[in-house]
């Protein structure tokens, strides 16, 4: 693995929770960089900073920036914190977390003993973009509900990159975050999707626990190599824990890549190949409009529920929240939308209070 890196000086400094966005002078170029706190300390204008230019030099999307590795000066990393389970191991950037299930956790004794979902819903999906519709729908039909997200280590890292993450918990719609693997910066860090889930149900007292991966989710144009394949694994996970796992479909009518138009192909492959019991399914009514729907459900051994969508894609179009996927609004690819409130009315459904 090669990356690029170069010094650069901050020019000006903009603090969210968790993140810093940067403009920083690299040579005779201004130009964006993201600092993570927990990893480098603050940065303040003036600092010399070591900035990982990769993402740049490729020109790619969601990772676009230039991220800060270090300040000259304030050199630090997660080792600062408490804990003692080692997250981004075995690189530069290893640094302790204070693990929900190790021995000095106060929660300790509570993972020790925990080990049921006791049918707690569990929605799965595939895609970053889906947490924010989801959870605005969920908190309209169900307020006081306790929803939880759990974000893996499938894409970014640091749960400070995700700016909707933040937002949602500043505006109280999400009650506790949960990052496992190596994703870190959630309320609570865990080792794994199970002792995550357990800590959601018997620690965070969640009402529903949500798994997506965090920005940036990896694909390559072949059946297996996408990060997106862990939806199933954490489908599985709900299912052997005793939750009640739903999955959330990727759709789209809009997207140039034609495996990803309808059902996309990285859902049917979690679906029919990775999930290893029943889980349900949630689809909006429209997406039998599409004219390959038929064939791209067929022999799948799950619950499909079919959900009447259109008043919630109204309601999405009026909320103070912006939506996009793929660079794409609600008006570019509605059915994508679509597919995020199916799963939003079952849920809610499972809850009790629509």
């Amino acid at each position: 693995m090669e990356c690029s890196t170069r010094w650069g000086v901050v020019q000006q400094v903009s603090s969210f929770p968790n993140r810093q966005e940067l403009l920083v002078q690299v040579g005779t170029e201004t130009a964006k960089a993201l600092a993570f706190p927990k990893l480098t300390g603050e940065c303040r204008q003036g600092d010399r900073v070591l900035l990982n230019t990769t993402a740049l030099q490729l020109e790619l999307g969601t990772g676009g920036w230039h991220y800060v590795l270090a300040v000259e000066g304030r050199e630090r990393s997660l080792s600062s914190g408490p804990g003692h389970i080692m997250k981004l191991r075995y690189t530069p950037l290893q640094g302790r977390v204070l693990a929900v299930e190790e021995e000095a956790s106060p929660h300790h004794q509570v993972l020790a003993q925990a080990d049921s979902l006791e049918g707690l819903p569990v929605a799965v999906g595939s895609l970053h973009s889906m947490l924010a519709p989801l959870v605005w729908l969920v908190a309209q039909h169900c307020p006081g509900r306790r929803l939880v997200y759990l974000m893996s280590d499938g894409a970014a890292l640091p749960l400070g990159f995700s700016t909707a993450c933040a937002l949602l918990k500043e505006r109280g719609l999400l009650a506790a975050t949960i990052t496992f693997g190596h994703a870190f910066g959630g309320d609570l860090e865990a080792v794994n999707i199970y002792s995550a889930l357990l800590a959601a149900k018997h620690v965070a007292k969640g009402d529903l626990a949500v798994v997506l991966m965090g920005p940036g989710v990896v694909g390559t144009g072949t059946t297996w190599g996408t990060t997106a394949v862990e939806q199933g694994i954490f489908l599985n996970a709900a299912l052997q824990l005793g939750g009640t796992p739903v999955a959330l479909a990727r759709l789209s009518q809009s997207d140039p890549r034609p495996r990803h138009l309808g059902l996309s192909h990285h859902t049917q492959t979690v679906l029919k190949r990775v999930v290893q019991g029943p889980v349900f399914f949630p689809l909006p009514v429209c997406f039998q409009e599409f004219d390959q729907w038929e064939k791209q459900l067929r022999d799948l051994p799950h619950t499909i529920c079919w959900e009447d969508t259109e008043e919630d894609f109204q309601r999405l179009l009026t909320a103070d929240l912006h939506f996009s996927t793929m660079g794409r609004g609600l008006r570019d690819d509605p059915l994508f939308f679509h597919g995020v409130a199916a799963a939003a009315l079952f849920l809610c459904r499972l809850l009790g209070k629509e």
